[in-house]
């Protein structure tokens, strides 16, 4: 019998192309998802997204995968965060110690993780990063607010490859929730990435999306087709409601299991349709805006 050793970084590191690696690491991360991914790019200087393990053995891997990089000549400049859920800089400070990197985000990833963790620089919506090497790398960020306020995706020019964070997943779909995000501005953003025409999607969680637009465009129809059931489960009972009333109706096709996570959708759904002037709200409850109002 063979015997096997502890898990490499080399058995678990994925070239998407020449400029992109993946290494996907063990986070607190909602199922079915286990891992967040991470990235480096660049072929000399380089970035290295998602600082997103909080365990030290997974940490461990990631501080030798840059170690690795270093010696082909591949140098992180700063670690960039998608975002501020704990699955996504759970790692930030420890990696931005032991790396001796910078770390960068959006104004209001900042705002979310004041006192907790500090923002070296601040990347803008539209802003490009250059990055010198032997194949010189241009990323651009994309401010995609959403699911979480301050998200951005990246998309690496050559490859037209689009590091997406959570605005999507490879399995499954992403939760909207009532406080830290907003359906309209996620429904929003997700149009936006469409109109780019990405060559491929990365995700936070999973694999690689080669066919970005119809991902994007189920993911879409997904949430509208949802609305809908929303508001139809809303208008069947006639009456001001709070999500839990709608949620055997809205979600009758989700296991039980999973509407907790529904009850925070239907919140999310409820608050967009208020803004729309479609439904109206009296303290805790939702109702559907009469006919003719």
């Amino acid at each position: 019998m063979k015997a096997t050793g502890p898990e490499s970084v080399a058995d678990r590191v994925r070239t998407i192309v020449p400029t992109i690696e993946m290494l996907p690491v063990r986070t607190p991360t909602l199922p079915p998802a286990t891992h967040t991914n991470t990235f480096l790019i660049g072929t000399g200087e380089a970035v290295l997204i998602e600082p997103a393990t909080p365990y030290r053995e997974e940490q461990d891997l990631m501080v030798q995968w840059v170690q690795s990089a270093r010696l082909r000549g591949v140098e992180p400049v700063a670690i960039l965060a998608t975002h501020h859920h704990p699955d996504h800089v759970g790692g930030a400070m420890a990696l931005r110690e032991r790396l001796q990197l910078p770390l960068w985000g959006h104004a209001m990833t900042a705002q979310r993780l004041d006192g907790i963790v500090e923002i070296d620089r601040l990347i803008q919506d539209g802003e490009r990063i250059e990055l010198d090497g032997p194949t010189p790398t241009s990323l651009t960020a994309l401010h995609t607010p959403g699911h979480a306020p301050g998200h951005l995706c990246f998309i690496e020019e050559a490859s037209n490859i689009m590091v997406a964070g959570d605005m999507v997943a490879s399995v499954g779909t992403i939760i909207v929730e009532p406080t830290d995000g907003d359906m309209l501005l996620y429904l929003e953003s997700l149009r936006k990435m469409s109109t780019l025409e990405p060559a491929g999607l990365l995700p936070a969680h999973g694999t690689l999306i080669e066919q970005p637009q119809a991902i994007l465009n189920f993911y879409i129809e997904h949430r509208l087709m949802r609305e809908r059931k929303v508001l139809d489960a809303l208008e069947a009972r006639g009456k001001a409601s709070r999500p839990r009333h709608l949620v055997a109706s809205a979600y009758a096709d989700t296991p039980k299991a999973l509407w907790p996570l529904a009850l925070q959708s239907i919140e999310a759904h409820l608050i967009k349709l208020e803004r729309e002037g479609r439904v109206w709200k009296e303290g805790d409850r939702w109702a559907p805006v009469p006919a003719g109002d």
